[in-house]
């Protein structure tokens, strides 16, 4: 009797593994990204892309550090030990630091770290989320692609 109940239990159980730093929603496949635009800007170390959402409120920067060959992605938030980030073809939850003077969550990756190229030609949308919570979306503009590129230069 109490195998049966166990596997009855086991049955209504989510099969999705709790994963720190995932989402509410973790398929973002048919999420629509907000409305903002991405721009680039160079600077003497690298580069950076910057999402702005229509308010013009930066949501989202990926830098390239040049010197270091590291790339990090910066989300304004609330202290998080991860970012988890969705790709069209790969998503993954990224150790993270939290940046108290900027208010913002810092996730680094090498610069041939294959999670970049995944961001860099994911099909429509990009998401990135922080403990739990919703994620923010945004469209994969060739700007990403061009940082990413010049840390690899």
């Amino acid at each position: 009797m109490i195998i049966l109940i166990a596997a009855a239990l086991a049955l209504t159980a989510d099969a999705t593994p709790n994963v720190a730093g995932a989402p509410v929603a973790s398929n973002l496949e048919y999420v629509m990204p907000i409305e903002g635009s991405w721009a680039y800007s160079a600077n003497a170390d690298g580069s950076e892309a910057t999402f702005d959402n229509q308010s013009g409120q930066p949501q989202l920067t990926i830098r390239c550090t040049r010197s270091t060959r590291r790339v990090s992605l910066l989300k304004p938030g609330t202290a998080s030990p991860a970012l988890w980030v969705w790709t069209s073809s790969q998503s993954r939850s990224l150790p993270a630091t939290y940046d108290a003077t900027a208010a913002r969550v810092v996730a680094e990756l090498g610069a041939y770290d294959p999670l970049l190229d995944a961001i860099a030609s994911s099909r429509g949308r990009i998401g990135f989320s922080t403990s739990g919570l919703a994620a923010l979306v945004v469209p994969p503009w060739a700007n990403v692609g061009r940082v990413i590129e010049d840390c690899r230069v």
